[in-house]
């Protein structure tokens, strides 16, 4: 079987299995304060989910192994969304920053994410391996599911 990366896994499937990794493996805590976080100043509510940590860290995890290193302002661009100002028109607005601290924060105590020396935060090997990993199991469940493999019965 070929070398598979998590840049050939669909995004959505990959963030939902690491979150679930993350969960069950133990290794990133969530912060007291997650039940009362807000992700952005332009979002009216916090999350529903309860699991929302954890696929932020998935989340994270998979933007620093595309683009490594980046740092907590170039997360918040990428988690910012739309303010809707009433009568005025719409703009953009940063995500908080509180929230992907704690995330880093979080994996660096897992050790899946470290500091570059030149600024930001990157992959470790181990989380590289860990998203390795997951990613080959995706494709080979895709696979199993594709082409079923024939059983043999022999009396």
């Amino acid at each position: 079987m070929p070398g598979v990366t998590v840049k050939d896994v669909d995004q959505h499937v990959l963030t939902k299995t690491l979150a679930t990794f993350l969960q069950k493996s133990g290794k990133v805590v969530v912060p007291e304060q997650a039940d009362y976080i807000k992700t952005a100043k332009f979002k009216e509510t916090g999350p529903t989910d309860g699991d929302w940590f954890y696929i932020r860290c998935a989340s994270i995890m998979r933007h620093l192994y595309l683009r490594s290193p980046s740092g907590v302002s170039a997360l918040t661009k990428v988690y910012g969304g739309r303010k809707r100002n009433g009568a005025r028109p719409s703009q953009f607005c940063t995500s908080s920053d509180g929230c992907i601290r704690k995330a880093l924060q979080a994996l660096e105590a897992a050790r899946m994410v470290e500091k570059h020396p030149d600024g930001g935060r990157k992959l470790t090997p181990l989380g590289q391996r860990d998203m390795d990993r997951i990613a080959n199991r995706i494709v080979a469940k895709q696979r199993e599911v594709n082409n079923p493999q024939p059983i043999i019965i022999t009396t």
